[in-house]
């Protein structure tokens, strides 16, 4: 056990950077995730409708997250390049998904022409959309051949907010359910897999380097600038700063080595931020449309579960720090984000309706706007 003036440390750059991120992340990936709602309800596009969960596939996902795990930890080095290009796709598509907003809204401030262009899988592009779409693909082959931190954690955190957006939860009981599986889950891996599988499981699959297909091809073809591509590269299912960001070090550790976060531990508490975002706007129109309902009063839930996640985020790096061994994340998480929020509903006896849900799915309220 350290000495609590260790904590000290957590107002290092690294530190406060990666609390920073990962609080803008969470907020960002549910507003997000709100947004894409309303213009898909505004489109009427149910070709592009998120994923709602039910109990049983959020029951196989902790089970499904486990078993992907061991197939990492036993065959990482026999898929690491299949998986490699299949990350390098997924975050091409979730970086498109991240920027379109701003490049929508950069075209209708300045009134842009932004003609079609061509025609690709049943749908038309327009000239933005690809250029857009050569700027993503610019972007993770950039990070295919250098392999930068910064890359790698603006490809995660694109990959979390296209996640959050298209997967959603129905209600408080299956978030819950959800989010106590994984409580269970990630303290497993974490603490007690070394005593089943001889090494700490959950870390391994995190430090592991994937190969790097680029560097394979150009080595086997004999190009020029062989050296400038990186042989190994750190797959972005996570957020990465040195500790050594903008010269602070924390003491004990290498310079070159880095803080990480994983994208689960910004993504899961995402879903629920969007759940409870999604409930806070549904009760705020409702208050303005109906004359008969009395305004939405006190705090919105949304800010008790970004309070939440500060608190159990801080408390997970400091139990890091003090213990100095790695600390599952949701074991903070979940109760100080799921736990204001069933308290404090149940206190303004909303529970029921955040328990079992209330808003209807975007296919009814299609039908409810064609009748």
């Amino acid at each position: 056990m350290e000495p609590l003036w260790k904590l000290l440390y957590l107002l290092e750059p690294a530190p406060v950077t990666l609390i920073l991120t990962a609080i803008g992340v969470t907020f960002g990936s549910a507003f997000r995730a709100l947004n894409y709602g309303k213009e898909m309800e505004r489109n009427r596009d149910l070709s592009e409708a998120s994923i709602t969960l039910d109990r049983s596939q959020a029951l196989m996902i902790p089970v499904m997250s486990s078993c992907s795990l061991l197939l990492m930890f036993y065959l990482f080095s026999s898929v690491s390049q299949l998986l490699t290009v299949f990350t390098a796709v997924a975050s091409a598509s979730s970086l498109y998904f991240f920027l379109s907003p701003y490049v929508a809204h950069v075209k209708s401030q300045f009134g842009l022409a932004d003609p079609y262009v061509s025609r690709c899988c049943s749908k038309s592009f327009t000239r933005m959309q690809a250029f857009l779409l050569l700027l993503c693909c610019s972007i993770v082959a950039a990070w295919l051949v250098s392999g930068h931190w910064v890359l790698n954690n603006l490809l995660g955190i694109s990959l979390c907010i296209a996640f959050v957006s298209h997967v959603r939860l129905p209600n408080i009981k299956i978030c819950a359910m959800l989010l106590c599986c994984l409580f269970v889950y990630d303290i497993f891996w974490v603490f007690y897999s070394e005593r089943f599988f001889g090494a700490n499981v959950m870390v391994s699959v995190a430090t592991q380097q994937a190969s790097n297909p680029v560097h394979t091809v150009a080595n086997s073809l004999s190009l020029p600038g062989l050296q400038l591509i990186t042989k190994k590269l750190e797959l972005p299912v996570k957020i990465v700063f040195p500790r050594n960001l903008l010269g602070g070090v924390l003491p004990g550790n290498n310079a070159a080595e880095f803080m990480m976060l994983g994208l689960g531990d910004m993504a899961i508490p995402s879903m629920l931020l969007a759940l409870v975002l999604c409930f806070d706007h549904r009760k705020g129109k409702e208050s303005a449309d109906s004359l008969d309902i009395p305004p939405y009063k006190g705090h919105k839930y949304i800010w008790y579960a970004v309070s939440g996640y500060v608190v159990g985020l801080i408390t997970a790096l400091a139990a890091g720090i003090l213990s100095h061994s790695p600390q599952p994340a949701l074991l903070y998480l979940v109760p100080s984000t799921l736990g204001p929020i069933i308290v404090i509903s149940w206190m303004r006896r909303e529970l029921v309706e955040l328990w079992e849900g209330a808003e209807p799915n975007l296919i009814e309220k299609t039908q409810l706007t064609e009748v």
